[in-house]
């Protein structure tokens, strides 16, 4: 049934957002909860991981995925250019780990020591060890969208590290910070 009364809103006006206009949004968009994932691939020998919540699956045929990655980032800059990448999704136990993964000023050298994970066959990439699911991905398009690139990967492979308790229980990021869900 159809509500008469329009809902109230806040309304941007055309041209460049204003700061008050992004805020507004990042404090909207906080309410949709996501799970929260790292991204990694190697280059030239360098391991690059981030940790991303701008993901999804695509389509199951082919089985296909997409990560949302800041233009400007050294992640964004390594996963768009090379040709596969690994996605781990993290359970509640990895917060360390993605806290870790999110900070501004990691470290280039060193930044997977204290992070424990197994290589990917396919990728080479990082696959976080007792990840909840993992995927291994070739990329097959790069989209700039804003300030973000969208990168597509056809799956490639996939599996899962977890076990026990860890399997039923994700990582989640809701209203700018971690949960994990009530069973």
């Amino acid at each position: 049934m159809e509500i008469a009364q329009a809902p109230t809103t806040y309304r941007l006006q055309s041209g460049l957002p204003s700061q008050d206009d992004m805020d507004r949004y990042r404090t909207l968009s906080a309410n949709a909860a996501a799970g929260v994932a790292v991204v990694s691939t190697v280059v030239r020998g360098r391991d690059y991981a981030a940790t991303v919540t701008g993901w999804l699956s695509v389509s199951y045929d082919p089985p296909t995925i997409l990560v949302s990655l800041y233009g400007e980032s050294r992640i964004g800059e390594a996963v768009s250019t090379s040709r596969y990448w690994a996605l781990s999704l993290l359970t509640s136990s990895q917060q360390g780990t993605a806290n870790w993964l999110a900070s501004p000023g990691t470290p280039l050298e060193g930044l997977l020591a204290q992070v424990p994970f197994r290589r990917g066959q396919v990728s080479s990439a990082a696959i976080i060890d007792d990840a909840l699911a993992f995927f291994e991905a070739e990329t097959v398009a790069v989209h700039a969208a804003a300030t973000h690139l969208l990168v597509i990967g056809e799956v490639r492979a996939m599996g899962t590290l977890a076990t026990g308790q860890d399997a039923l229980d994700p990582l989640v990021h809701f209203g700018s910070a971690y949960h994990r869900l009530d069973r």
